[in-house]
């Protein structure tokens, strides 16, 4: 039986926002009327507060609910410190031949990469299918359009309306694929709260090998997919190059070198 999810809001204040919002992702609105630890009615709760909004599993011993920030915690710590254009994602979308690259992020999640990449200089779009994550990355970049100082960074990110099947037509230097990999129990302990969320409530990508043709058709340059280390080729097909890191690796498709056309 899938976990389920509903939208509620902390207190009275937000309650007209969090029924919007229910109404807008096709959700039950629940009325929050104790602690999330006694809450039984839903497995997850999508929570309107002062602070945005944000993902909370219920019952007891949950841990902490799961929201965008790009302005604080290890986000902003990678910003300042984590190796500019030397790290792997960099390279991997080509920054090192070429900058201010339009980069397609088809699978945004948290956006995450997506913000690093547009702290680095390249206009990144961003799609989001799943309506939950969507409305945490769109509270994220929102509340990161207010703070001064990744401010400037949140305007290079556009989050669209519709997903990678929807862009037909459409032209990116780079199209990143980051779709999420089927739950491993070996590595249950060590994974990460929001991708354990994530699993909950979403499972795997069961469609990610549909998405590399699609993604090959919409890049002028190179599609970067980024896989765990175990995990295979995305729709069975062999890369032009890897990048590999300490515990995944980018695999890289390229249809025409950056370095041909400045």
């Amino acid at each position: 039986m899938p976990n389920t999810i509903a939208v509620s809001a902390e207190d009275t204040a937000f309650i007209i926002e969090a029924k919007t919002l229910a109404q807008q992702l096709g959700l039950s609105y629940f009325a929050l009327k104790s602690p999330l630890k006694f809450v039984k009615d839903y497995d997850y709760l999508l929570v309107v507060s002062s602070f945005g909004v944000a993902l909370a599993k219920t019952g007891k011993g949950a841990p902490k609910p799961v929201s965008v920030d790009f302005t604080s915690g290890a986000v902003d710590h990678r910003r300042r410190f984590g190796g500019g254009k030397g790290q792997d994602i960099a390279k991997a979308v080509g920054l090192n031949k070429r900058g201010q690259l339009a980069v397609l992020d088809a699978t945004a999640g948290l956006g995450r990469d997506a913000f690093v990449l547009a702290s680095l200089g390249c206009r990144v779009h961003l799609c989001e299918r799943v309506g939950f994550v969507r409305a945490l990355l769109k509270d994220g970049l929102y509340r990161a359009s207010l703070n001064e100082d990744v401010a400037v960074i949140s305007q290079e990110m556009t989050l669209l309306d519709g997903d990678i099947k929807t862009l037909s037509g459409q032209e990116y230097d780079v199209v990143y694929l980051d779709p999420m990999f089927p739950h491993m129990e070996k590595s249950s302990a060590a994974a990460k709260k929001e991708m354990a969320f994530f699993r909950d409530l979403i499972g795997a990508d069961l469609d990610a090998d549909e998405l590399l043709p699609m993604a090959m058709s919409l890049a002028q340059y190179r599609v970067v997919v980024k896989r765990p280390k175990s995990a295979p080729f995305l729709n069975a097909s062999q890369p032009t190059y890897q990048l590999e890191g300490k515990s995944g690796r980018f695999d890289i498709y390229v249809i025409k070198s950056l370095d041909t056309e400045i």
